[in-house]
C-alpha cells in the first residue's frame, strides 16, 4: 500500500532549471539558506529519456545521463528530500523501443499491438477511404474530443510497403532525409549529371515542406515513382503515439515504470493525460466513463506495490466536479482552482470566492497538490463555475496587459485554457502581492507546490518566446538560471522572505492533512485562516487591500514562537 503523503513544500523545476544539471539543484538545495524547506521535489520528465515537449515525449524511464544521475537522487535522498515524477499513461515517443521495432518489423513485431491500430479500433464501424484508413460513423466520433485539426492519425510505414494508421493524440511531424546525387544513383539508373540537377529540385522541394508525392519532378518524371519508393521508405517520425491499454504488453510496461519510479525516490506519481487513455467507439475518449476510473484502479494496485501515491493530473471546469469525482476515489488531485482565486482576491480586494473554496477542501476532506504558477501556465478553463465569464474577462484582461498572453483551446473564443505568464508578473511584479499570495498558498489545504521562478521572483520572458516561434508561449515562464544567477537571488529580500515562509510551513506542526483548518468569518477584504493540531496553533492574517499581513505561530502555552508581519 502506497505510505500517507506530507504535506511539505515541494520544489518545482526542470532539471537543467537551476544550472546545467540535476547535480546543481542538489548542491543549490544543500545550501544553509535552504535548510528544512522543502520536503519533496518535482523534477519534471526531461530527467528522463525524452525528445519532445520539454520532456512529455518519453522515450523511456531511464535517466538522462546529461541531466541527472542515480547518485543525484540518491542525494537527494540524503537530504531528506523525496520525489515526485512523471508517468504519462496515454502516450509514448515514436523513438521508443516498442514503436521502433514496429517500423523494422511491421505485422511481425511482438509490439504491434502495444499502440493503437486505429483500422483495427474502427474496423466495421466506417468506411475505409482512398488514404488507407477507416473514416468512422458520424455519430461514433460526435463525442470525441480531438486536439488537433482532423482524424488524430499518423500513417506508419510498414517495411512490405504498406501504410498503416496509428491513433496519435498529440504531436507528429513526418520528415524524410535530404538526398544527395550518390543516393539517387544506388537508388535507380540515373546519370551523374541528372541525379545532381533532380537532388537539388528534391532537397528544395522537401525543405518547403512537400510530401514526396508532390515534388514537382518536370523533366525528371520518369523518376517519380523510384524517387518517392526511396524517400518514403526513409521516412522518419517524431511525435507521441496512443498506448493501447488492451494489450498485457502495456500493463507489463506500466508495472516495469512505476517499479522505476519507486526505485528512483518517488513517493507521489503523477499520472499525465491519463484521461486520454481509455477509448471506446461511440463514446468519450477524454475522461471516459466508467473505463477511466477502471483505468486508474488497475494502476493504483500497481502502485500500491511500490508504495506510490497517485496523482491524477487533469483539466476540468469547477462546473463539471472532475476533482470531486477524483477526490472521492481516494486520489489526490491538483488544486488547479487556487492560482486565478489568489489573484481574483488580490485585484477584487476580497476573499469571498478563495474564503469558499478553502471551506470545501476542508469540509469535504480533499486532498490537493496546490500551486501558484507552473510550467503550463496559470489555468483559467478550471474557474468555470467559480468565476463567472465577465470575472474570468477581468482576470485575462490584467494578467495580458501586464505582459502575458492568452492561449485558447484550438483557436475558440471564450473557451479559455490558460494565461501564460510568470505569476510574479501575473500579479504586477508587486513583492507585497507576491508575499501574501505565497502566504495565503501555504494557509491553504494541501501540499504546496513552488515554482522555481516563482521564489525568484521571475518575470515573463518575451524574448525566450521569440526564439522559440509559433508555439512557444509556454516558454514565458521557463527561464533557466544559471547556478550563480540562484546563488545571487539568494539575497534577495523577497526570496530570503518566501523561503523563510515556506522553512515555517516545513517545520511548523499544525500543518498537514490531520491539521484542522479554522476559517474565521471576517469582513470582505480580510483572509483569517488558523491551523491548529496538539494545541500548537498557526495563524494568517492578511488585509487584501493593503496586503499587509501577520502569519503567527504559538506552542499549547500560548508563547508565540514565531511572527512575520508584512506592514
Amino acid at each position: 500500500m502506497s505510505r500517507p503523503i506530507d504535506s511539505s513544500p515541494m520544489l518545482n523545476a526542470y532539471p537543467d532549471s537551476i544550472g546545467a544539471n540535476l547535480g546543481d539543484i542538489v548542491g543549490f538545495l544543500q545550501k544553509p539558506e535552504l535548510q528544512d524547506v522543502f520536503g519533496s521535489f518535482y523534477i519534471l520528465p526531461s530527467i528522463f529519456n525524452t525528445d519532445l515537449d520539454r520532456g512529455f515525449s518519453v522515450i523511456d524511464y531511464s535517466i538522462n545521463e546529461l541531466l541527472g544521475s542515480q547518485d543525484d537522487l540518491d542525494a537527494l535522498r540524503a537530504l531528506g528530500i523525496d520525489l515526485k515524477l512523471d508517468f504519462v499513461l496515454n502516450h509514448a515517443s515514436v523513438l521508443s523501443k516498442q514503436f521502433q521495432d514496429i517500423l523494422s518489423k511491421g505485422y511481425d513485431s511482438k509490439y504491434k499491438d502495444f499502440f493503437i491500430n486505429w483500422n483495427s479500433f474502427w474496423n466495421g464501424k466506417g468506411r475505409m477511404t482512398e488514404e488507407g484508413y477507416i473514416q468512422p460513423e458520424p455519430e461514433l466520433i460526435r463525442d470525441m474530443f480531438f486536439r488537433k485539426p482532423g482524424l488524430p492519425i499518423l500513417m506508419v510505414r510498414f517495411p512490405d510497403g504498406s501504410n498503416v494508421p496509428y491513433w496519435n493524440t498529440f504531436y507528429q511531424e513526418v520528415r524524410y532525409k535530404r538526398v544527395d546525387a550518390l543516393d539517387l544513383m544506388g537508388a535507380m539508373e540515373i546519370q551523374y549529371g541528372a541525379a545532381s540537377v533532380l537532388t537539388d529540385i528534391i532537397n528544395t522541394a522537401l525543405d518547403s515542406g512537400k510530401k514526396p508525392a508532390d515534388i514537382p519532378f518536370g523533366r525528371f518524371e520518369r523518376y517519380r515513382d523510384a524517387v518517392i519508393m526511396m524517400l518514403e521508405s526513409g521516412r522518419r517520425y517524431l511525435g507521441q503515439m496512443d498506448l493501447n491499454i488492451a494489450s498485457p504488453l502495456v500493463w507489463e510496461f506500466y508495472d516495469e515504470t512505476l517499479r522505476t519510479l519507486s526505485a528512483y525516490g518517488a513517493r507521489i506519481v503523477r499520472l499525465d493525460a491519463f484521461a486520454y487513455a481509455p477509448k471506446t467507439p461511440g463514446k468519450k475518449n477524454f475522461l471516459n466513463e466508467p473505463e477511466t476510473w477502471d483505468l486508474l484502479e488497475r494502476v493504483r494496485a500497481l502502485a500500491d506495490k511500490y508504495g506510490l501515491t497517485l496523482l491524477p493530473e487533469i483539466h476540468a471546469s469547477y462546473n463539471e466536479k472532475t476533482y470531486e469525482k477524483i477526490a472521492a476515489r481516494g486520489y489526490m488531485t491538483y488544486d488547479f482552482f487556487l492560482p486565478g482565486l489568489i489573484i481574483d482576491a488580490l485585484e477584487r480586494h476580497t476573499g469571498d470566492l478563495l474564503i469558499a473554496w478553502a471551506k470545501e477542501l476542508r469540509d469535504r476532506g480533499i486532498r490537493t497538490v496546490n500551486m501558484l504558477g507552473c510550467h503550463d501556465g496559470i489555468p483559467l478553463l478550471d474557474l468555470k463555475g467559480l468565476l463567472n465569464e465577465d470575472q474570468i474577462q477581468s482576470l485575462i484582461d490584467i494578467v495580458v496587459a501586464r505582459g502575458g498572453y492568452v492561449k485558447d483551446l484550438h483557436g475558440q473564443k471564450n473557451v479559455y485554457y490558460q494565461v501564460n505568464s510568470t505569476y510574479y508578473s501575473a500579479l504586477g511584479e508587486d513583492d507585497r502581492k507576491m508575499l501574501l499570495a505565497r502566504a495565503i498558498q501555504i494557509f491553504m489545504p494541501g501540499k504546496p507546490q513552488v515554482w522555481y521562478l516563482d521564489l525568484f521572483d521571475g518575470r515573463n520572458d518575451h524574448e525566450a518566446v521569440h526564439r522559440a516561434g509559433a508555439g512557444g508561449h509556454k516558454e514565458i515562464n521557463r527561464t533557466n538560471l544559471t547556478l550563480k544567477q540562484a546563488e545571487e537571488a539568494l539575497n534577495k529580500q523577497i526570496v530570503k522572505n518566501q523561503l523563510e515562509l515556506l522553512r515555517f510551513r516545513a517545520t511548523f506542526p499544525t500543518f498537514g492533512f490531520d491539521g484542522r483548518l479554522q476559517i474565521a468569518e471576517s469582513t470582505p477584504g480580510c483572509l483569517r485562516l488558523t491551523w491548529e493540531k496538539e494545541g500548537f496553533l498557526a495563524a494568517l492574517d492578511a488585509n487584501l487591500s493593503s496586503y499587509s499581513f501577520t502569519v503567527m505561530g504559538t506552542d499549547p502555552a500560548r508563547n508565540i514562537v514565531y511572527a512575520y508581519r508584512q506592514l
